[in-house]
């Protein structure tokens, strides 16, 4: 996608909460370690990234089809489409 064109999966976000700010959502219930965490912008899942062991963020958006997810990191607020593979 060039920067010209508009993801179409924007319009799946949403204001969102972060339903687990402390971290990795599935990571905190099975003792798994993280890299850095990708907030769903659909639903607030925080997920760990794709450098991290479980990849949690990415199975989000392809289990339930959550496409668009923002860095959960300080000081950053780029943004992520898995579909696309490209930024949003």
């Amino acid at each position: 996608m060039t920067t010209q064109q508009v993801d179409p999966h924007l319009a799946m976000v949403r204001p969102v909460t972060p339903r687990t700010p402390q971290g990795c959502e599935e990571c905190l219930q099975v003792g798994s370690p993280w890299v850095h965490l990708r907030l769903c912008l659909t639903c607030g899942h925080v997920g760990c990234c794709d450098s991290s062991p479980l990849r949690h963020a990415h199975g989000h958006a392809d289990q339930v089809g959550h496409p668009i997810v923002q860095s959960f990191e300080p000081g950053e607020s780029w943004r992520w489409c898995y579909v696309d593979e490209d930024y949003a």
